[in-house]
């Protein structure tokens, strides 16, 4: 196993974490509960942005920028409902 590929697979278990965190926080009817959850969500979501930032160094996560034209057409269409 290759450091891109246990960066990867690191990624996808920060970003399953998330989601689990983010529901307890928003389920938990316990102060104290929600507060532990909602700092433990803080924390995996700076893990995640050290991991993408990482492997973004590397080139082993890459971001395609979106052209303006793009962005503007795809409002038009959200707008008038195509």
């Amino acid at each position: 196993m290759n450091d891109k590929l246990i960066m990867e697979n690191y990624l996808l278990i920060l970003k399953s974490d998330v989601e689990v965190f983010v529901h307890g926080t928003l389920e938990s009817s316990n102060p104290d509960v929600r507060n532990t959850l909602k700092k433990g969500l803080d924390m995996i979501m700076q893990a995640q942005a050290d991991t993408y930032d990482t492997m973004t160094e590397h080139g082993w996560y890459t971001v395609n920028n979106v052209k303006a034209n793009v962005i503007n057409q795809t409002i038009s269409n959200i707008e008038s409902g195509n």
